[in-house]
Parts: structure tokens; C-alpha cells; sequence
């Protein structure tokens, strides 16, 4: 998808709680001497599909635009207040793009790269929609709330799904106005509305840091992949 033939946007959520690190802002986390954020600015700011970036964050907007100005990006970027929920967040996103095509991303998932956006903007021609995801290798139980084991679904059919999360405007935009319930991924509102979504391959590297393991986890993947 060439840049002169559609106008790409991109949200970086980073509007998260950070419930569990302590009370570290996850995306302002430091990992290899940089804050998380920041590589997934610099994956954004090197694709060129990409035509402008918003930022959405809820306790640090001055901090993210500090950070943006610090590394000299030349793309167009704001910065904007999210939330209770990631989907207001997203939502308040969309309200400041101007595009044809939407790349959503947590901006607590730092390992992302130019190749795995590209290739779901490629994957998303095909429905308007398209997540990275990759296939579960645990055996996963659906039970009850008393633990209780009601089914067993086959592996092969089960993925775990990742951003990006890429949708065509229009597409993303009637999902987020006709919703009416909370859900855990920008993918889900568009399923609702029973339009197709398209899984194309994600990475294993790409995680999202939740907690202080985490930032282990990811500097150990980030440094192999030096």
C-alpha cells in the first residue's frame, strides 16, 4: 500500500492504568536505556505508509509530547487525553486522523516493527480489517467461575491476538459509534458489527509489558535482535 495511494494513520494507546508495575507508567518504562514508548515511535516514524500519529495517553500528555520533541520526529504527531476505558481512548483518537486507513497500537508493546505494520495494511485490503496475531501452542480450558472445566476448544483454531490492528476509516469509525458494550480489542466492535477480520501472522517478540518480568522478557528479545 503506497503512501501517494492512501493516507495511513496511526493511535498509539498509551492511556493504560499500569496497575501492576508498581505504579511505573508502563509506556514510560525504561528498557535498553530508553523509555518503552519510544521504540514504538521510532517503528512508526520509519514506516513510510505511515502519514500521521496520534498519541493517546490520560496522566502523562506532557510527558509524551516532551519525549516527541526530545527525539526530533518529522511525521506529524499529537499528543491527546484518553479515557476510562481503551476504547474511549481510541475513540478520542480517531476524532483527531484524517485518513483513509487506521493502524491501532498499545504503546505498551515496544518490539513492534515497520515489516509487521506493513503487513497488516497488506492483509487489510483484502476485508478492511486485519490484526496480528499468532497461533496459541497451550492448551486452553473454558470453565467457570468456580473453575470448573465446560470445554476444551482445538488448539489449531485458537489464536492470541496482538496489535496492530489495522482498519479502513470508515470501517473502524461505524464500530466505535455503534458501541454499546465494553470490549478488549478495537477488532471486537468491528465483529459486532459482523463485518470479517482478518488474522495475518504477528511475533513472538511482539509483547505487551504488563508487568516488571516483562521489561526482562522484551530487553533480552531487543538485545538478540541487535
Amino acid at each position: 500500500m503506497k503512501n501517494n495511494q492512501r493516507k495511513v494513520g496511526a493511535i498509539i494507546v498509551a492511556a493504560g492504568e499500569s496497575q501492576r508495575m508498581g505504579g511505573i507508567d508502563k509506556v514510560f518504562a525504561p528498557l535498553g536505556g530508553k523509555p518503552v514508548l519510544s521504540y514504538v515511535l521510532d517503528a512508526f516514524e520509519s514506516c513510510p505508509a505511515i502519514s500521521q500519529i496520534v498519541v493517546v495517553s490520560r496522566k502523562n500528555l506532557e510527558r509524551c509530547r516532551k519525549l516527541i520533541v526530545e527525539k526530533g520526529l518529522s511525521k506529524p504527531i499529537e499528543v491527546c487525553a484518553g479515557g476510562r476505558r481503551r476504547q474511549d481512548s481510541v475513540a478520542a483518537g480517531l476524532k483527531l486522523l484524517n485518513c483513509d486507513w487506521v493502524v491501532i497500537h498499545d504503546g505498551a508493546r515496544p518490539l513492534v516493527t515497520r515489516d509487521l505494520i506493513e503487513r497488516g495494511l497488506e492483509a487489510a485490503k483484502e476485508t478492511g480489517a486485519a490484526v496480528a496475531a499468532i497461533p496459541v501452542t497451550d492448551t486452553i480450558k473454558v470453565a467457570n467461575d468456580d473453575g470448573i472445566v465446560l470445554q476444551t476448544p482445538p488448539r489449531q483454531n485458537l489464536w492470541a491476538v496482538q496489535t496492530p490492528q489495522v482498519f479502513r476509516y470508515g470501517l473502524i469509525a461505524e464500530a466505535y459509534k455503534k458501541a454499546n458494550s465494553e470490549v478488549s480489542d478495537d477488532a471486537s466492535l468491528v465483529e459486532q458489527l459482523g463485518y470479517k477480520v482478518k488474522l495475518y501472522m504477528g511475533a513472538h517478540d511482539n509483547i505487551k509489558i504488563t508487568t516488571s518480568h516483562d521489561l526482562l522478557i522484551a530487553e533480552t528479545w531487543q538485545k538478540d535482535g541487535k
